[in-house]
């Protein structure tokens, strides 16, 4: 029998070569490129921003999400929980930055950013020290909801955008996005080795030559673009420091943080890594680093991206190696948007397939952390039903509290949010805080 200890090691993972990781790399980049670029292009559309700002914006939050990466992955005695973590812009930070930038300013808009940042990294210690709050059966249901609440997003991109536009489910968008779902399962069943690591890869570029040769490929992005971008200190102007934005901001922080470590456990789950104090204090270090550098640079919040947990999960590749050279990538795109256009070719509904897939793989990871729960205590049978009922049922109907005050809105329409915090204070009512040992056995 093997001890639990020699149960905890890291899987060994042998050394991919560099042309393999960097093919891995470029999947991330493309898992994550349009829930990275999809911040810019609302915050600066909800602000009126000129296309001028527009293409400084995507640039500057592409090479800032490459940088924010790489922090999170260097291991240092400060700074860096050193999983293959991708680090994108929170979405949830969207509305309430338009809220800020409409009302205050935009230069409130990164001061309240930088705020945010400097107060994750002070408060990264205390907030380590509260993971007994995030046994399995918490962790478990709130990977399992962020992936069950992403899947509409992939299920209207399948569609081709958004459920409104007039050609949304015709026959070729679904086509592509089905075909794309297709080729996916065929290279992950029938794949080996290399190939099978790349299924996503594969149906991406598969689904868009369809669509190319259907006459569904935009190349005017890549024809706007600029070569060139050079990120530039406070570019929209001197950040000004409104109390009520950066309160507002620490609260969207705190939420992110929440978000990011549902992230971390479940790589920590899949790597086979123990996430500990130590290592979420660093993790969160980075974290808060990389909005303060976002909010000098005028990008926005950055958190864990929960998309390439699934690509992890389903490539099979567990070294950071790859997340390296996506970070790489994700800086020269934000340095060259002319080559950085290209990933916006890839058409709305072979998007969608693709996500679909992974999200999908984000809701299983879940289940499988919840594979870990006691289910003879009916105490957590009720934890997890009511948890997944309000983070689906709130996340699907926000509108359910619209008669309440606008900051306690914020919470309620966030599925995410409300399943996270519906499943801690639950679970310390019924169980209350039991020691490591005793909540990884749950």
């Amino acid at each position: 029998m093997q001890s639990k200890t020699e149960l905890k090691k890291p899987i060994e993972q042998p050394e991919t070569e560099n042309g393999k990781a960097a093919v891995l790399g470029l999947q991330h980049l493309l898992a994550m490129y349009a829930g990275a670029v999809a911040v810019p292009l609302l915050i600066g559309t909800g602000l009126n921003f000129n296309s001028e700002q527009m293409t400084y914006l995507i640039s500057i939050d592409i090479f800032m999400c490459g940088i924010a990466t790489l922090l999170q992955l260097t291991v240092n005695k400060f700074f860096g929980i050193g999983l293959p973590v991708v680090l994108g812009c929170a979405i949830q930070a969207v509305a309430p930055l338009i809220m800020i930038g409409s009302d205050k300013g935009v230069g409130a808009i990164y001061g309240s950013i930088i705020a945010s940042g400097i107060f994750v990294v002070l408060v990264s210690g205390i907030f380590s020290k509260i993971k007994k709050l995030f046994p399995p059966l918490v962790t478990g249901t709130v990977i399992t909801v962020i992936g069950l609440t992403l899947i509409p997003v992939a299920v209207e991109k399948m569609g081709g955008g958004l459920a409104t536009d007039p050609n949304f489910g015709d026959g070729t968008n679904l086509l592509l996005a089905f075909v794309t779902i297709g080729l996916i399962i065929v290279i992950q069943v029938w794949g080996r080795g290399f190939i099978k690591s790349i299924a996503v890869l594969v149906g991406l570029v598969g689904g868009t030559i369809l669509a190319a040769l259907l006459g569904q490929v935009n190349l005017a992005p890549v024809g706007e673009a600029t070569w060139f971008h050079f990120p530039q200190p406070f570019y929209f102007g001197t950040p000004t420091f409104d109390i009520s934005s950066i309160v507002l901001m620490i609260i969207i922080s705190i939420v992110s943080m929440v978000e990011s470590t549902g992230v971390y456990f479940a790589l920590g789950d899949i790597t086979g890594k123990h996430i500990g104090e130590k290592e979420l204090k660093k993790g969160y270090r980075a974290e808060g680093l990389a909005v303060i550098l976002g909010g000098i640079f005028n990008t926005f919040p950055y958190t864990g991206f929960s998309q390439n947990v699934g690509l992890v999960q389903l490539s099979g590749i567990k070294t950071r190696r790859p997340i390296y050279y996506s970070a790489f990538f994700l800086i020269a795109l934000g340095l060259l948007p002319k080559v950085g256009a290209v990933a916006q070719i890839i058409p709305e509904p072979v998007l969608g397939g693709g996500m679909l897939v992974m999200f999908g793989m984000v809701a299983v990871q879940g289940m499988r952390m919840l594979s870990k729960v006691d289910y003879n205590n009916d105490k957590n049978l009720l934890i997890i039903a009511i948890s997944i009922g309000f983070g689906l049922g709130f996340n699907m109907l926000p509108t359910l509290f619209q008669q309440m005050p606008e900051t306690l809105r914020m919470f309620t329409g966030n599925g995410i949010v409300m399943s996270s915090l519906t499943a801690i204070i639950l679970n310390l009512l019924f169980n209350g805080l039991k020691s490591e040992e005793q909540t990884e056995e749950l």
